[in-house]
């Protein structure tokens, strides 16, 4: 039996170290989102819509990312791979303070999402190794509360930054985050995964991996759904800061409304927590989706058969979007759990290899919806309804093949 690895670090020091590596994603796109018009003024003038893709391309290179990450650090330790993303994120992010154009800027947002990929998968390692049970999640909850105060106050340190230094200096703000956060762990945190677990790498068993999970129908039902709560969610946060300034001309406050819509629906983890035990994990999304579908129905009503005042307007698109953001708090986790239940005798790999696929897929079917934003939020709400449909529907096949497997039994 292998033994299980020891902390030295308090337990308050360990949830704070671990919600910093994991806050290296949220930070890398919020802190982004109210600059965007100051990056295309700068390197896209005249194709402003383009310049979204510099969230796109650092998800893309994050689900990338994550495919290896996980089973590398099985293999090399945590360590070494939270360094070696470090490095490439940092490297990244130089490139993207001195970019020249804006396809310069993308090849620096792809290589920080490959990097920011090894401390976020990391610090759920870490958490395995070192716990285990009610233990590890409840490790999981505590980081996860911390974790949500980035999306609030995110936009607002790059709105700040960039007010006083200019936007390219968030570049040096992520460079210094993640080499702080690396530092911590390296300098606190012993390495977690001892030698004898360690396992070799192997990339035919990746590749036999991705045949086994996309062959079970419940898992890639699951992965199917994720991908599109995922687009939903993308789409929200690419076009939100167009939204705001261009529709409403509330670009100047936009990191406070921001703020408001993330700390709304940061109570979406306590509601799943309060009702999945009792109702399940299925009916928790298939119902969050067709509420999601009616709030979209009735936004993109608005929109297009009445002229509402724009104050009016305006209410309407923010409780659509804080719709969309409690969905995918309500939907992502649980539609994770239920493509992770037949999984369990490959759990890391097939973590990896999930996360990639819903995340990388997200971004194919959320980019060409966020490029089409003409002013107004009617062709990004309509694009958010389709992909809501789409998901209700491949959520209730789920929980039929479910129903259909336990009658077999």
């Amino acid at each position: 039996m292998v033994a299980r690895p020891t902390t030295p670090i308090s337990r308050a020091e360990l949830v704070a170290l671990l919600a910093m590596l994991t806050a290296t994603v949220a930070f890398s796109i919020d802190a982004m989102l109210p600059v965007l018009p100051d990056i295309a003024q700068s390197l896209a003038p005249d194709a402003p819509n383009q310049v979204q893709l510099v969230i796109a391309t650092f998800v893309v290179g994050m689900g990338f990312g994550t495919l290896l990450a996980g089973p590398l650090s099985d293999t090399y330790g945590r360590h070494k791979i939270a360094i070696w993303g470090a490095v490439l994120y940092i490297i990244g992010a130089l490139l993207g303070a001195l970019a020249p154009n804006l396809e310069t800027m993308l090849i620096a947002r792809l290589l920080q999402g490959v990097g920011a990929a090894g401390p976020r998968v990391v610090a759920v390692a870490i958490t395995r190794d070192l716990f285990s049970g009610r233990q590890m999640a409840r490790i999981v909850s505590f980081v996860m509360i911390v974790f949500t105060l980035v999306p609030v106050i995110a936009p607002t340190m790059g709105a700040v930054i960039a007010w006083a230094f200019g936007w390219r200096t968030i570049y040096y703000s992520f460079a210094v985050f993640s080499l702080v956060s690396v530092t911590w762990l390296v300098l606190r945190q012993p390495e977690t995964l001892l030698p004898e677990a360690r396992r070799p790498f192997r990339a035919i068993a990746i590749w036999q991996g991705i045949k086994e999970v996309f062959a079970n129908r419940q898992v890639f039902l699951a992965i199917c759904a994720q991908t599109l709560i995922y687009a939903m969610l993308f789409t929200a946060l690419m076009s939100s800061q167009q939204i705001f300034d261009q529709s409403f001309d509330l670009g100047a406050s936009y990191p406070l409304w921001f703020g408001l819509c993330a700390a709304i629906s940061a109570s979406a983890s306590l509601l799943n927590a309060s009702i999945v035990l009792r109702i399940g994990m299925q009916r928790v999304v298939a119902w969050s989706l067709a509420i999601q579908i009616l709030i979209s129905i009735g936004f993109v009503a608005s929109l297009s058969l009445l002229d509402l005042p724009r104050d009016a307007a305006f209410a309407c698109f923010f409780i659509w979007l804080v719709s969309v953001f409690y969905m995918a708090g309500l939907g992502i986790g649980n539609l994770n759990a239920v493509a992770m239940e037949p999984m369990g005798h490959m759990a890391g790999l097939a973590a990896s290899i999930i996360s990639a696929t819903a995340t990388i897929a997200s971004v194919v079917i959320a980019a060409p919806i966020s490029l089409s934003f003409d002013g107004t939020p009617l062709p990004i709400a309509i694009g958010v309804l389709g992909a809501a449909i789409v998901s209700w529907m491949i959520v209730i096949r789920i929980k039929n093949t479910e129903l259909a497997d336990q009658n077999v039994g």
